[in-house]
């Protein structure tokens, strides 16, 4: 039997996840490619329609995210960059999540779609109360493996990705595409947003 550390299965492994992203950024191309508002590609369709699709691809494809792209860290959410467009159209990062661990109450400044690909996550929606210049909670449900969502910039979508305190069932794992450039993917997305404040009587 071979060994874990086996340099031909990690060859094997390697290939199969450059073959993995390969596929993706082709999904992700075909959707540009077909979409008639570049300027805003969220605004399309078609565009929105090929980006669900290639993250449903995604979810059905395991060598996308490595062993390492699924390691989590102990003081927040991970982040792993998996791909990027050399165009700077898109960005591509894996998210890996521990118990307990949430995003920001956050809107986005680009269009962004992501796919659940292991474990499961709460997302909660929010409404922007421009009076109260907060946002206020809508609804919360749960986004097991294989579910997908896509949205445009704005505050329209202002949502929060977490994962319970009592989850303990293995890895959980996300896949996000954001339209920005590989560098801009840790300051360049979220839009960080309060919580509306209630006050006693």
């Amino acid at each position: 039997m071979n060994a874990p550390t086996d340099p031909a299965l990690l060859l094997a492994a390697a290939s199969d996840h450059e073959a993995a992203v390969a596929r993706l950024c082709a999904a992700l191309d075909a959707a540009f490619d077909a979409c008639s508002t570049p300027d805003d590609p969220s605004r399309c369709p078609v565009f929105a329609r090929g980006m669900r699709a290639a993250l449903a691809l995604a979810w059905r494809d395991p060598a996308l995210v490595t062993p390492s792209q699924r390691e989590g860290c102990a003081t927040r959410y991970s982040r792993h960059l998996v791909a990027a467009c050399p165009q700077g159209r898109y960005a591509v990062a894996a998210l890996v999540w521990l118990p307990g661990q949430a995003s920001p109450i956050h809107a986005h400044r680009t269009w962004c779609g992501y796919a659940v690909l292991q474990g499961t996550l709460t997302e909660t929606l929010y409404r922007w109360d421009a009076a109260r210049d907060g946002a206020t909670v809508l609804r919360a449900h749960a986004r097991s493996a294989g579910a997908v969502a896509f949205g445009g910039r704005g505050r329209a979508g202002i949502h929060r990705l977490s994962r319970a305190l009592g989850d303990t069932a293995g890895p959980c794992v996300s896949l996000h595409v954001y339209g920005v450039q590989a560098e801009e993917i840790a300051t360049g997305v979220n839009d960080i947003v309060p919580l509306v404040q209630l006050h006693a009587a």
